[in-house]
């Protein structure tokens, strides 16, 4: 199993690709660019099965139409935040010069932490709210890696300014969801650069 980071839109989020040898692929968090986006997933001749948002802040859900359309697969959400990809007052998207995103309802809604399998991958999904309400963690124990969206960055953590955020609630999240995984986790955030459950433990000024 294998995955792929792509930066997209004007906060280059982090859009990731996990495929495996078939390439199959479950699309986590397709932000923007939406006709790009299908354009490099057709090129590396992948199969998209399904799209796992970390949370539904707008620079996270631009391009999720355009994929879910493109393919017919299904979207998974965390309940908490089921109304946010058809508000743009709720997804933030109103607040920024950029055409308000509203989309339809996502197919499944995540109501609790434990194993989320899809076609061949196995994933647990870790409850991670603080930058909002609904935010999860995808952790993958036969990869040992986690994709943490925007609660845990290298060297950061999420903002908590934004509607539903709680910097408490986020500081606990980390500490007790992602920082107890094991040392050599590779963390994927929602932007920047890759780290370690380690490093973050270790040297997260925020932590």
């Amino acid at each position: 199993m294998k995955w792929k980071q792509i930066p997209l839109g004007p906060l280059q989020t982090n859009c990731y690709l996990l495929f495996d040898e078939e390439k199959q692929c479950i699309v986590i968090d397709p932000g923007a660019n939406g006709e790009g986006l299908i354009e490099y997933i057709e090129q590396e001749g992948l199969k998209p099965l399904a799209i796992c948002l970390t949370h539904a802040h707008f620079d996270h859900i631009g391009a999720v139409e355009d994929v879910r359309n493109h393919w017919n697969i299904p979207v998974y959400i965390h309940e908490n935040e089921k109304e946010w990809l058809l508000d743009p007052s709720l997804n933030g998207s109103a607040r920024h010069p950029m055409q308000p995103i509203a989309g339809k309802p996502a197919d499944h809604f995540i109501q609790e932490e434990g194993t989320l399998s899809i076609g061949p991958f196995t994933m647990q999904i870790l409850e991670t709210p603080g930058h909002s309400p609904g935010s999860v963690s995808y952790y993958l124990k036969d990869i040992e890696t986690v994709f943490s969206g925007d609660a845990l960055f290298n060297g950061g953590i999420g903002r908590t300014d934004l509607l539903g955020g709680d910097h408490a609630t986020l500081i606990d999240s980390i500490h007790s969801k992602l920082l107890t995984l094991p040392d050599h986790t590779i963390v994927l955030p929602g932007h920047g650069l890759s780290t370690t459950i380690e490093d973050e433990r270790t040297s997260n000024p925020y932590l």
